[in-house]
């Protein structure tokens, strides 16, 4: 017997079809070891040494490798052909000599781009030992993210509160997006006109021409830039005779792009497809490991983390078949295209994301795949069939028109674009971010001297505008250009961006928080070399040459701490002072812009003698009064968020994040929105100072809803809460709709039922209130949810259990009866398939999570176990390196405290006070 490891249990299963009864097939889940959460895990004292520890589902994993390993005839290690492939490889036989469980076995390494059955089986014939030098990169690249995460993310908690983590590539990308942010707000519009003539020829055919010359100068777009100097120009036009001046027609042609890489494949799903990084590769991977089709379960693409845009001559040669007979010959080029990348430090050792057969025509394979499977294979499918396409041919024209007025010329010109002959566009073209495409069109035809008539003139004005912000797919476009991170690392370092609330999403654009403004100013005033864009860039470059067997790992490590370590040093001694004077110079066209009538823009407009500043509190940063505590003003960083004068109200103790939206009417009272330390919440009045005073009246946020989004009507009727929805039809009795400490709720009586994910509690009406209730009253007594049948997926094959994927308190999840699993975040409760349950289920029984019989009543319960601070960095060291970020504990697991006022009787649940630990990981 031949014992094969591979990561992912999908992946063994298919695997496993291909090899047959000599072989068995074992997934690893993963890595099996990892750097433990504590100082010390790199230790540059001892040359760098690295001390792994085996998690828990590690430790069983290997037992049950080791178990399968004594007495085979040989280990194949086949775990995925990148570098993260190679490092979890060697972490296997690494664990297993450690146990002594290989004694006399061979141990053999072999790739495959794809899972397919020729070519695991041409992997299997061609079998190589564990490429070192690739492992060295690994442990250089996980050693760095470590280093930064450990020691910079202290600093920041000591002398930033309210930041949460730093990261060797995360803090870079995240300068780019506040950069951008920078430049926008810095931006000074600028007027210009267009001037554009609608004219027809002879024959009645009517098209326009643009202002381009006059008096044999050249007029660029932004030259003509005041209404009195369009003016002038109109009225001359308006006097003018027209002609044509010469005709030019040049052919022109339209190249294909080249199949995808990690990076374009990332961008392209993003445009066409609206997908975030972190979920086109989720699909991606499903598209890789395989799907069931005809009784075999295949490899529908080829590994999906490469930067290669190469093929497999067979591939092209597949490729060409497939265009000669779907779209004809004439769409077939003479010769194979051939493309090379031009990414920096790309590596192009792998080939490009393609199918792994062209014939399977996505119309033929969208019937085995979930929607966005669908869609995504399609969008690949059509890349790279369109690449080996013959290019387009065009037509490009150019008129250009001379307008007489008297003895003085005005040059105008006319352009378009003729498709003569569509090529690849017959298939795919590619999106764009920002720009649009220059409108297609065809001009009449003219002859040079032809006459022309003027319809009519128009002159418009126009503003420059600001650089637009970073959409997700333009921020990797742009890493990428700059060689900062790697392919597999895109996903990751832009999902810890948004989970520590650096950076949201805004109308698919990427918008910095102030949270994340004041972390970059920190890291460019203190540490600026290591948020520098090139310094990143040659760090990666040094990582794949220690890939290429170049330089020696350590060496780049000595090189990188020497320095670092004495940055971190030097910030011991930084006063408090120091970082807010550093943080107000940097920042301060953001905190205190100009104001209109040119008066001080850092004046108190409280107590007027006192200057504004940048402070920091228990909660974070925020601007206060110089002449705290006689003064209490407080607001948020960005005046823009204060409504009116930028006038913001006393602060309690100083506390930051106050924002007064305006005054309600029935009460005379401010209502205003906060920063809590468990999140924002709006406010009516403010405390009183005598002891037992009574509280204002408060309300959380609903799920969607930001501090920064939220207007006066929104929060005047969350301040309405509970509103009656409806009565009950049988008793009469109101039916309420709230916001509890779990969600949004309605209530009747003592029956509480929680919302639904496209419920809104401002806005549900009677009939879903109802149904809510009266499901939930038929569900049993005492206000217990009613149980949910769920969606039945099919069976889990190792233990006969059903399974079927329902909607929990705390979102969806998939049960099999004994064990539940919760989805991980993004994945649809509608779209989830048994495949990709078995794999959660099976984590789920190994991380020892089968549901266990409650304690008898009275009975000890077992104390909960401690939360490190310095936890919290493991997430954004490893989305620096090419793993993926640490699965946080799910909320079924755990439920996330948050704001305000009440807890949800819904679920009964008492509030838990955040441990010390927790606290310093929130910044508080």
């Amino acid at each position: 017997m031949k014992v094969v490891v591979v990561e992912s249990p999908a992946k063994a299963k298919t695997i496993n079809k291909y090899l047959g009864r000599d072989y068995e097939v074992l997934a690893s889940f993963g890595h099996i070891r990892d750097l433990p959460a504590k100082d010390g895990s790199v230790d540059p004292e001892q040359d760098f040494h690295m001390l792994w520890e085996l998690e828990d589902r590690g430790a069983k994993r290997v037992s049950e490798i080791a178990k399968a390993v004594k007495g085979a005839e040989k280990l194949i290690l086949a775990t995925d052909p990148d570098r993260e492939g190679e490092a979890i490889s060697w972490h296997v036989l690494e664990a297993l000599q450690a146990k002594k469980a290989l004694k006399d076995v061979p141990v053999e390494r072999v790739t495959f781009n794809a899972i397919t059955r020729d070519a695991i089986q041409t992997a299997m014939a061609q079998p190589r030992v564990i490429d070192q030098a690739l492992v060295d990169a690994y442990l250089a690249r996980r050693a760095l993210d470590y280093l930064v995460g450990f020691n910079l993310s202290p600093v920041l908690w000591r002398k930033l509160p309210g930041a949460r983590s730093a990261g060797r590539v995360q803090s870079v990308a995240l300068r780019l997006v506040c950069e951008r942010e920078r430049e926008i707000e810095t931006f000074k519009p600028r007027e210009y006109w267009s001037l554009v003539a609608t004219l027809a020829t002879e024959a009645g055919a009517v098209f326009e021409a643009r202002l381009v010359g006059a008096d044999g100068k050249r007029i660029q777009r932004l030259d003509v830039g005041t209404g009195a100097e369009a003016e002038a120009f109109k009225r001359d036009l308006e006097l003018a005779v027209f002609s044509v001046a010469s005709v030019e027609a040049k052919p022109a042609k339209r190249h294909p792009q080249p199949p995808f890489t990690t990076s374009t494949l990332q961008q392209e799903a993003s445009r066409k497809l609206g997908l975030a990084p972190a979920q086109t590769m989720r699909i991606a991977q499903r598209l890789y490991e395989g799907t069931e089709i005809g009784g075999e379960t295949v490899g529908l693409i080829t590994y999906m983390r490469t930067d290669g845009v190469d093929m497999a001559p067979e591939a092209v040669a597949d490729a060409r078949t497939v265009i000669g007979r779907e779209y004809g010959e004439k769409y077939l080029p003479a010769a194979p295209r051939k493309y090379s990348t031009k990414a920096k430090n790309a590596q192009e050792a792998h080939e490009a994301v393609r199918p792994t057969d062209m014939g399977r025509l996505p119309k033929e394979v969208g019937r085995y795949l979930e929607p966005e499977q669908a869609k995504l294979y399609e969008l690949i499918w059509i890349r790279t069939v369109a690449s080996q396409m013959e290019s387009a041919e065009l037509e490009r024209t150019t008129v250009d028109v001379q307008a007489m007025v008297g003895p003085r010329r005005i040059d105008l010109r006319a352009t378009g674009q003729v498709v003569k002959f569509d090529g690849f566009l017959t298939l795919y073209q590619e999106g764009k971010d920002d720009e649009e495409d220059e409108e297609t069109r065809r001009l009449p035809a003219m002859a040079a001297g032809d006459a022309l008539r003027r319809e009519r003139i128009a002159a418009t004005q126009h503003f420059t505008e600001p650089p637009p912000r970073y959409s997700e797919a333009s921020l990797v476009k742009r890493m990428e250009e700059l060689g900062i991170g790697r392919p597999s690392t895109y996903a990751a370092v832009l999902q810890v961006l948004r989970d520590r609330e650096y950076v949201r999403l805004d109308k698919k654009r990427l918008v910095p928080e102030d949270k994340g403004r004041l972390v970059t100013g920190f890291l460019e005033s203190f540490f600026r070399r290591y948020v520098e864009y090139d310094f990143t860039a040659d760090l990666e470059t040094q990582l794949d040459r220690v890939s290429n067997d170049e330089i020696n790992w350590r060496e780049v490590l000595r090189e990188f701490w020497r320095d670092f370590s004495a940055a971190i040093a030097g910030t011991k001694e930084l006063r408090t002072s120091e970082v807010l004077e550093a943080l107000n110079e940097l920042l301060g066209e953001h905190i205190f812009p100009p104001k209109q009538d040119g008066g001080n823009p850092r004046a108190c407009p409280n107590c007027a003698s006192g200057q504004l500043s940048l402070k920091l509190g228990k909660f974070g940063a925020f601007v206060g009064c110089s002449n705290y505590p006689e003064c209490k003003y407080t607001r948020q960083l960005a005046a823009s968020s204060v409504e009116g004068d930028g006038e913001g109200t006393s602060g309690e103790g100083g506390q930051p994040g106050v924002r007064v939206l305006g005054t309600d009417p029935a009460t005379n009272l401010p209502v205003s929105v906060r920063d809590g330390r468990f999140g924002p919440f709006v406010q009516l009045g403010e405390a009183g100072a005598e002891k037992g005073a009574e509280k204002p009246k408060r309300s959380s946020l609903p799920k969607g809803v930001s501090a920064a989004s939220l207007d006066f009507e929104t929060a005047l009727k969350l301040l309405a809460l509970p509103r009656e929805v409806a009565r009950h039809p049988e008793t009469g009795e109101p039916i309420l709709a709230n916001l509890g400490r779990y969600g949004p709720y309605v209530q009747h009586g003592k029956t509480y039922a929680n919302l639904g994910r496209d419920d809104d509690v401002l806005e549900i009406g009677a009939n879903r209130a109802i149904d809510l209730i009266v499901q939930k009253e038929q569900g049993g007594g005492r206000g217990r949810p009613a149980a949910d049948p769920g969606r039945p997926l099919g069976t889990d094959p190792t233990n006969g259990n059903a399974v079927t994927v329902k909607a929990g308190k705390y979102g969806p999840y998939v049960t099999d009866g004994e064990t539940n699993a919760t989805l991980p975040k993004g994945t649809s409760a509608e779209a989830v398939t048994l495949e990709e349950a078995l794999p959660l289920l099976a984590a789920r029984r190994e991380a020892g999570g089968t549901k266990k019989k409650a304690p008898a009543r009275g009975g000890a319960r077992k104390a909960p176990a401690k939360t490190t601070a310095k936890s919290t960095v493991k997430t954004a060291a490893k989305a620096d390196g090419d793993a993926a970020p640490a699965t946080k504990k799910s909320p079924a697991e755990k439920p996330a405290a948050k704001n305000p006022a009440a807890k949800n009787p819904a679920t009964k649940k008492p509030a838990t006070k955040p441990t010390a630990a927790k606290k310093a990981v929130a910044g508080e």
